[in-house]
């Protein structure tokens, strides 16, 4: 005959389902945090509009318009990244400044998909010139925002 165990020890079958669950549970949170994805963080304290750019079978694509609020990030591509070369334009909403580069690319006033780059404005489109990001081919990407923006770079 079994002798009943005390309370502080554990049943045989929790010795075993404990630990399985505890792994399941690990690996969950694990799958969680090993999310592939672009990124922008906000390190600013004024709300910033960002738009992104990349290279699809379609040809080249703008989608826009991402509101990231002060000291936060935003998913601009969620999943594993399939290119090498992404490309970011954003700015201030209080006209405090830009992040953009000398890549030119189209945006629109609104919320947008633009597939192509060329004949911006014949399209009815805004031409900006958006920072180029080789991430390498890493699976995910984040740019950090800071307060200031940087500024355009002049060939003359």
């Amino acid at each position: 005959m079994f002798r009943k165990l005390p309370r502080a020890y554990p049943s045989i079958s929790r010795l075993f389902v404990l630990p399985a669950l505890a792994t399941a549970a690990l690996l969950l949170v694990s799958a969680n945090e090993a999310k592939a994805d672009f990124r922008v963080c906000n390190g600013t304290q004024s709300l910033v509009g960002g738009a992104i750019g990349y290279r699809t079978a379609e040809g080249w694509v703008t989608e826009g318009w991402w509101q990231i609020p002060a000291n936060s990030c935003a998913t601009l591509i969620e999943g594993q990244l399939g290119s090498r070369y992404y490309y970011l334009y954003a700015e201030d909403a209080g006209g405090g400044g830009r992040w953009a580069g000398d890549i030119n690319m189209c945006v629109a006033d609104n919320e947008f998909r633009i597939v192509g780059v060329e004949d911006c404005f014949a399209r009815g489109f805004q031409r900006v010139g958006f920072k180029e990001y080789d991430t390498g081919r890493q699976g995910s990407w984040m740019v950090q925002l800071s307060d200031a923006p940087e500024v355009q770079e002049s060939n003359n």
